[in-house]
């Protein structure tokens, strides 16, 4: 009998795609169990936003996806990476669900705790994730410098992103529902930065505290901690 065998280049990656989509269904479940405990439909928000998060991974999961076959042209990479840019700040968005933590009547504070921060964390590691892949995907194609410029911007973008829909309630599909207000909006407070200080400071708080993030995750993704094989480093 023939034993089903992933490509090399899918078999690593396979259990970390496992994980978490694991983890969103363990997330999904902690508020399924909330909804059965208290009966009531609170923080469906969640399972919503955290759909939105997986928009930008699926983006993502695409774009390696034809890279590796070599069937996507230009206007396809194009489209997806465009598609991930729009909807990339409805990962780390749901970070700001936090803000809907408060003590309820029929559900422990200590349980909704863990519901939000649930959530939040697959936010964030979907966010992470894609934008790895992504830059990963610029590099391989215009160099190191251009795919940390990339990352740069999307995460600057994202920021500003985050403002828009926590404080001004704006959707990534209203880009295509309302982009003349979304545009105006934008535009005047490009143009006017410092009429709008929450603005600039939402913005830049949740993009450094992105980029920094990023970059840690980066950084322990690189690095080895598996004790060092002293024979062999003699023999060297």
């Amino acid at each position: 009998m023939a034993v089903f065998s992933l490509p090399v280049a899918y078999r690593d990656k396979a259990p970390l795609l496992a994980a978490l989509i694991i983890s969103s269904i363990m997330s999904i479940g902690i508020y399924v169990g909330r909804v059965a405990y208290s009966g009531h439909w609170a923080f469906f928000f969640l399972s919503w936003n955290l759909f939105l998060a997986w928009i930008p991974m699926c983006s993502a999961l695409a774009l390696w996806y034809l890279e590796q076959q070599k069937r996507g042209s230009n206007v396809i990479y194009l489209a997806l990476f465009c598609c991930w840019l729009l909807f990339f700040p409805n990962s780390p968005y749901l970070v700001t669900d936090l803000l809907h933590l408060t003590k309820r009547p029929y559900v422990p504070l200590w349980y909704d705790m863990m519901l939000i921060f649930s959530y939040a964390w697959n936010g964030l590691l979907l966010g992470f994730i894609s934008l790895w892949i992504v830059q990963a995907f610029v590099q391989t194609r215009f160099g190191k410098v251009a795919s940390w410029l990339v990352v740069s911007f999307s995460l600057a973008a994202s920021g500003f992103g985050i403002y828009l829909g926590r404080f001004l309630r704006w959707n990534s599909w209203d880009l295509f529902v309302d982009p003349r207000g979304l545009a105006v909006v934008i535009l005047d407070r490009v143009a006017n930065p410092l009429a709008y200080r929450q603005t600039i400071a939402v913005t830049l708080l949740f993009s450094g505290f992105l980029t920094v993030a990023y970059i840690t995750i980066t950084l322990l993704a690189s690095v080895r901690w598996a004790p060092i094989d002293k024979s062999e480093s003699i023999s060297r």
